[in-house]
């Protein structure tokens, strides 16, 4: 197996090789070279020559250039993100929460939904990696485990109670979520401002112009 895969690398590297820039080039200066030695030129060092020509063409082709990546842009990204929510969203709504959690996680999701609504809310958003990159990590990883978490915590603390609530450990880490999350929109609400600042300056500069 392991001298079939060498076999079968083996082969395309020759491919792409036949295939390549370097390749061409030289062969097409080896093909000029073939018609020199035809014409006498090199006497009988023609196969030097057209061997000289064929390394030569190598060496001046351009280097192969290998296609970058291609990441989804912004928009795609947080329509990504959408769909996640509306999966947590439909997650969320079949596990039972105490009331002061279930509280706190209803303001946190609508504050996610007021973020993703399709708008210019959501325009500015994505036009912030880190704010799409903190929404995202919230909606697909920490709200998702902090309640799984406190399902799970909830069911051995009725075996042997003691410590802290498991409810009250949920709230805290909503509290926490939800602080994280004003911040974001925060962040946006600022960065707007700025832009405003900014066109009113162009305003005035191009008026006393």
């Amino acid at each position: 197996m392991a001298t079939n895969r060498a076999a079968e690398a083996l082969g395309r590297s020759f491919l792409r090789y036949v295939e390549s820039k370097k390749n061409l080039v030289g062969s097409a200066c080896g093909v000029a070279g073939l018609g020199l030695g035809f014409a006498g030129v090199g006497g009988p060092y023609w196969p030097v020559v057209v061997a000289g020509l064929y390394g030569a063409g190598a060496l001046i082709a351009p280097p192969e250039t290998v296609a970058p990546p291609v990441y989804p842009d912004a928009a795609e990204q947080l329509g990504v993100v959408r769909e996640d929510f509306g999966r947590l969203r439909a997650y969320l709504a079949e596990v039972d929460l105490p009331p002061a959690a279930g509280g706190k996680l209803a303001e946190l999701t609508e504050l996610y939904a007021a973020l993703l609504d399709p708008g210019w809310v959501a325009d500015a958003l994505a036009a912030d990696p880190e704010a799409v990159h903190s929404l995202s990590r919230a909606i697909r990883l920490d709200v998702p485990e902090c309640v799984d978490t406190y399902n799970r915590t909830r069911w051995w603390t009725r075996l042997t109670p003691g410590g802290e609530s498991p409810e009250r450990h949920l709230e805290r880490q909503l509290t926490v979520l939800y602080d994280e999350a004003e911040r974001v929109t925060a962040g946006l609400r600022e960065a707007e401002a700025r832009r405003q600042q900014t066109h009113t300056t162009y305003l005035e500069e191009r008026g006393r112009s």
